[in-house]
């Protein structure tokens, strides 16, 4: 019914709209402004020195959604205001229910492949298992290769470690790596980090969760493995914490005009840290996230003063 350049013209209307229109809600009693000017900061990856924004996109939970649902239409928008506000990388997995199809679906529908930096798992307790989910990974996601392969949580991690190198090997996905969400799996990661040689680790790290940064996070930069930082607002918990609470009186020196920018520019002031996924189905904040990888970093003082304040 309506022409491939209608469809994007009505698009950019939109999503134009969006940027210039809201004063919508970045996270429980916080506004947020127009999109920061200038570029994203971005990181290199140490194995290849590619640079990568800081500000990524996860998806657990918000693009599990159908296809021809609001909520889809919703996700058009976001991926447009992410890709045009200089975001690159996208974190996905067969786990995460119609996520991989649902990317897949947005990237080719908004012709964004090219500017993605596609990073999906393996979730599987075999490598006849493994190489069924690939297949069907690939079909998902619309693709030929992805940019990252990671082995989800750790599981069965020597068997599907190996096989992600040979895809590598291959030239089915650039680089490899190894997630886990949770204190649980920080002794591992580390020994894993000592012992094998990776492109990437995810791990969570957050102002109240900062168990990574005494072993994990030093280590792989020491190793020259890049990071991945997951629960970056503790799947939402922080937020209400900061109810009504007033952000540092530091905050503007650094840029920040929510909680959310704060909870995320503390996890990218890491030195260690490569990109933070937050997860988001809301136009509004996506474009309040991506305002965090703008302006100056956090310093020492101002890391701990958060620490300490969610300590509790």
């Amino acid at each position: 019914m309506h022409s491939p350049s209608r469809r994007r013209f009505l698009d950019t209307v939109v999503a134009s709209s969006i940027v210039a229109g809201f004063g919508a809600m970045a996270g429980p009693g916080q506004l947020f402004a127009a999109p920061a000017p200038g570029p994203l900061l971005t990181r290199p990856i140490p194995s290849s020195g590619e640079q990568l924004p800081v500000i990524g996109a996860g998806t657990s939970g918000s693009y599990d959604v159908a296809i021809d649902s609001p909520e889809y239409a919703q996700l058009q928008q976001v991926v447009k205001i992410f890709f045009e506000g200089g975001g690159r990388l996208i974190d996905t997995s067969p786990n995460y229910g119609r996520s991989d199809e649902v990317v897949g679906s947005l990237l080719q529908g908004g012709r964004w492949r090219d500017k993605a930096f596609i990073a999906t798992k393996i979730a599987a307790d075999s490598r006849e298992a493994a190489e069924a989910q690939w297949a069907e990974s690939l079909r998902r996601l619309r693709t030929a290769k992805v940019e990252l392969l990671q082995v989800h949580n750790l599981r069965d991690w020597q068997t599907q470690l190996a096989y992600a190198r040979e895809l590598k090997a291959r030239g089915l996905t650039k680089y490899v790596g190894v997630t886990h969400y949770t204190d649980a799996g920080l002794p591992e990661l580390e020994r894993i980090l000592r012992g094998e040689r990776l492109d990437f680790i995810q791990i969570h790290y957050s102002v109240n969760s900062t168990a990574a940064a005494k072993t994990v996070l030093p280590l792989a930069q020491d190793k020259g493995v890049a990071v991945i930082i997951n629960r970056a607002f503790d799947d939402g918990r922080l937020f209400a914490k900061v109810k009504d609470v007033p952000l540092p009186a530091w905050a503007g020196e650094t840029g920040v005009t929510s909680w959310a920018q704060l909870f995320l520019k503390f996890a990218i002031s890491h030195p260690a840290v490569t990109v933070v996924i937050p997860a988001t189905g809301k136009p509004e904040r996506q474009l309040d996230q991506l305002k965090a990888g703008h302006g100056p970093l956090l310093g020492p003082a101002q890391q701990q003063e958060l620490v300490r304040q969610f300590a509790a």
